[in-house]
């Protein structure tokens, strides 16, 4: 199929601190029983909300790329490798390269909302890798804005945020009302996070807020949008130059 729609009820669901923090997944862990699995270098996503606040315990990473994009409100994190909380607030974002191990803690303060995106980077290298990770703020990413549009690129040609994992372009599009054309490249999976719908329509197909599209094998998306819409778009390509965690795992099974 080259544009599949995955609406927010078949998503995998979870929750955190007695359910003060819930989380729908475009991409589930296996154990999720979501409808979407990984593919190429996308290993998870996750859209956390926050209502009165909550906090994920100290807990180990490693191997995997994983990118927090504060959406909404504020979140303190801390790690064992600086031994301090720190701050992130609407618009910011922070990845952690867990290479061959950290921990972490997330405290989500009331009224906040986040991606956490994680990615294979070639575990076979980042394995032996020490971790590290950097914060940044909201204004350091570039935009480009026009009559009809806002693009605020995050990751890839134009992003700030410097990745291991392979050709990875990550952005966010605010499109007026009106008629939009987004050209995407055939050797790439285009996958968007609706993050707001005001009567969106892409290659005349009806688009909800919080659907989940992955897009292959088909260009132009042709965009229509009665009112504001925001997509979050994560380019990732469908022939990577290393075995992904995924494949390991699925051989040796």
């Amino acid at each position: 199929m080259a544009i599949q729609i995955i609406k927010k009820s078949e998503q995998a669901f979870g929750s955190f601190n007695n359910g003060k923090i819930i989380e729908n997944k475009p991409i589930g862990f296996p154990q999720d029983r979501g409808l979407t699995k990984p593919y190429s270098n996308l290993f998870y996503w996750a859209n956390a909300s926050s209502e009165n606040g909550g906090l994920i315990d100290e807990h180990p990473h490693k191997w995997f790329e994983i990118i927090t994009f504060i959406l909404e409100g504020e979140i303190e994190h801390f790690d064992n490798k600086y031994n301090r909380w720190l701050k992130l607030s609407k618009g910011d974002a922070q990845i952690i390269r867990a290479g061959n191990g950290i921990t972490h803690a997330e405290k989500m303060l009331p009224n906040s909302r986040l991606f956490q995106i994680w990615f294979d980077p070639n575990i076979a290298e980042t394995q032996n890798k020490p971790a590290s990770y950097n914060d940044y703020k909201a204004e350091e990413f570039t935009t480009e804005i026009s009559n009809h549009s806002k693009t605020t690129f995050f990751s890839g040609t134009h992003g700030k945020i410097k990745m291991d994992s392979h050709g990875i372009e990550i952005k966010r599009i605010e499109l007026k009302a009106g008629n939009h054309q987004l050209n995407v490249l055939q050797e790439n999976f285009t996958s968007i996070y609706i993050l707001k719908s005001e009567g969106l329509t892409i290659n005349r197909q009806q688009i909800s807020t919080d659907d989940f599209i992955i897009v292959n094998d088909e260009n132009p998306l042709l965009i229509q949008t009665e009112g504001t819409s925001s997509l979050f778009i994560i380019e990732n390509k469908k022939i990577l130059p290393y075995t992904t965690y995924t494949d390991i795992v699925k051989f040796k099974s």
